[in-house]
């Protein structure tokens, strides 16, 4: 507050002109009351304020003792809660009469937070101000003071089992039951008043800015009025904020019924069932949820299988729809820095298909578009003016993706440290050719998928029909680098690189060059604890040149480039991650290797399973297949 002035004779005397009945409140039991001629009573003299004060020992924080002077109590009429606020002579302390002290107290832990200390010992110093509630109570702590001597206001409701609201003052209580009065009688068509007319204006208004890019303001505009409960408040509200965190579920209410809308929002709201993040009855209830709020069950129903199989593509009209279609072609080999770049070059021709879409929500929920959408970039969506407005366009978020392959050495959310990688590039070929060249027999390419997610789900072994136990067909996400090399990448295996390894080198090199590198961190075997970094390259069939780094033993063949000297890059005296830093910048310098990060850790890719790595065993060579928490050894 600040010593901010407040006039509390406009405030109240406005909350009392606006008063009606609610819906639940019968008007003649209210009127029997007395609260319909009046929602407060005279105002208390400063006599009447002082007795108080020395009755309580205290003197009371300025926001309440002005209230008082107004109004001496209030009718709050909140719909569940506190009712009625006493006067001064009402008032007393609370004195825990329902021992809650040494309960929160008990859960205070080692290390408290200031504001957990203090609720602890509210219970015991509160002064309590309401004379009629629904098991609830309204308590200001003078424990909890903020700079101007405010005291806090707990607002506890016995019957929930939540912790205690808290607003810091007397006046920021009030303030907030005076919007909950409005929320609570929003959906009465003849509820119309000053407030509601600004609040309205104010919807009007924020739309319009956010289509300008000026979301801040709309922002700010819209959470306002959202608190007084307006019409269309809320859906816009959320869809700002869905973009500023795109994996934060929101919800959309009714927009669903409305067919100029259910394409960008039914697919959103299908995103956590279709994560298996839905918690509230499984499908059936949500596909009824839908079905209440107006969406056709069997059209839910199909959203949602979409959306779990990875087949859903956000198809909006126009040049957008275009540019969203480019766009998702190139995400899906991988380019997905440039795939935004195309998006983001387009959201000035997106258009709104009702005055209640303020930006391309549905891109959220596409499969392969839909992770781009980080919080960054959900900001320039919204900065960036659309649907024929005009303003100043952000400046660009930039490039996710770090050129090379240096980034394979990150410990990342997805990929441990210890975790291995392999990858076989091939050079100047499309992507979907390379099952043909690499795949297991009968090998396709999946729908854009988790590439995680399908290494992790994949079959063992031991689990298929016709696999040997020594065989090892990762399954592999594809895709294109920056220099136009076409990848399988495996970062999920958790194989080993032994001396059954056999390098799909040459069978990748039919079609023109192709280079494989192996990096295992692991121990393979009791008495080989370095890492493993392996090279093979090769051309139209036949090995070029190769080598394998096994702590300080290194195997090598063919004409290997100085560039790449394994002697050179894998020195004895530097660390393991110094040799790796180093292979991987070679690799880029020398052969224009790269791998996009953006889309192998958060995004989807296209996968297959790929022909064997490993050979079969000669005679008098042994192998282990070892299963230790779901992963092979």
């Amino acid at each position: 507050m600040s010593g901010e002035a407040f006039d509390w004779h406009e405030f109240l005397g406005r909350w009392q002109e606006e008063w009606v009945p609610r819906d639940d409140l019968d008007e003649e039991e209210d009127e029997d009351d007395g609260q319909a001629a009046g929602l407060g009573r005279p105002g208390a003299d400063e006599a009447l304020i002082a007795a108080a004060e020395e009755r309580l020992g205290r003197r009371l924080p300025a926001s309440y003792r002005e209230f008082l002077a107004v109004s001496d109590g209030w009718h709050v009429d909140q719909a569940a809660g506190v009712y009625q606020l006493g006067g001064a002579a009402d008032i007393d302390w609370f004195r825990d009469p329902y021992d809650m002290t040494p309960l929160y107290e008990e859960s205070l832990g080692d290390n408290p937070r200031e504001e957990e200390v203090l609720l602890a010992g509210m219970w015991r110093r509160a002064l309590r101000l309401e004379t009629d509630s629904d098991m609830s109570h309204a308590l200001l702590d003078p424990g909890d003071t903020d700079q101007d001597g405010e005291w806090a206001l707990y607002l506890y409701k016995g019957w929930g089992g939540e912790l205690p609201d808290r607003y810091p003052s007397f006046r920021a209580y009030m303030e907030a039951m005076y919007r909950g009065f409005h929320a609570d009688r929003a959906h009465i068509s003849d509820f119309v008043n000053a407030t509601t007319r600004v609040q309205d204006a104010h919807v009007k208004d924020a739309r319009l800015l956010a289509l300008q890019g000026r979301y801040e303001v709309a922002l700010s505009l819209l959470e306002e009025a959202r608190s007084f409960g307006r019409p269309g408040s809320a859906v816009l509200l959320n869809q700002l904020r869905h973009l500023l965190a795109p994996r934060s579920p929101r919800d959309y209410g009714l927009l669903v019924d409305d067919a100029r809308y259910l394409a960008e929002i039914l697919p959103v709201e299908a995103m956590t069932p279709a994560r298996g993040e839905w918690r509230l009855g499984g499908d059936d209830h949500w596909l009824g949820m839908m079905a209440a709020r107006g969406a056709a069950r069997q059209t839910a129903q199909a959203v949602l299988g979409a959306l779990r199989d990875g087949s859903h593509h956000y198809a909006p009209p126009g040049p957008w729809g275009q540019a969203v279609a480019e766009a998702r072609e190139a995400a899906r080999w991988g380019a997905t820095d440039a795939a935004w770049r195309m998006l983001r070059d387009a959201l000035p021709r997106w258009e709104t298909p009702g005055p209640l879409l303020l930006a391309p929500i549905g891109l959220l929920a596409d499969p392969v578009l839909g992770p781009l959408v980080t919080p960054e970039r959900g900001r320039e969506i919204l900065a960036t003016p659309r649907a024929g407005q005009t303003g100043p366009v952000p400046e660009p978020v930039p490039d996710l993706d770090p050129p090379g392959l240096a980034w394979l050495t990150e410990t990342t959310a997805n990929r441990q440290s210890l975790d291995g990688y392999r990858c076989v590039w091939v050079e100047g070929i499309d992507p979907a050719g390379l099952p043909a060249l690499i795949g297991e027999e009968g090998a396709e390419l999946s729908g854009p998928t988790d590439p995680r997610r399908a290494a992790w789900q994949a079959r063992k072994p031991h689990e298929r029909e016709g696999v040997e136990l020594w065989e090892d067909r990762p399954v592999v996400a594809a895709g294109r680098t920056a220099e136009a090399w076409a990848f399988a990448f495996d970062g999920h295996s958790h194989h080993h690189l032994t001396k059954l390894f056999l390098s799909p080198a040459r069978r990748a090199s039919s079609a023109g060059r192709a280079v494989v590198v192996w990096r295992d961190p692991r121990i393979s075997s009791p008495g080989e604890r370095s890492a493993a970094f392996h090279l093979s390259v090769a051309e139209h069939g036949e090995e070029l040149y190769a080598f394998t780094v096994r702590g300080t033993e290194i195997e090598r063949s063919g004409a290997i480039p100085d560039a790449l000297d394994p002697a050179r890059l894998f020195r004895p005296d530097d660390t393991e991650l110094d040799r790796e830093l180093r292979a991987l910048e070679a690799l880029h310098t020398e052969l224009g290797l790269s791998l996009p990060r953006f889309a192998l850790t958060q995004g989807s890719l296209h996968t297959f399973t790929t022909c064997s790595w490993t050979r079969a065993p000669r005679e008098g060579e042994g192998f282990s297949y070892v299963r230790v928490g779901g992963f092979v050894h």
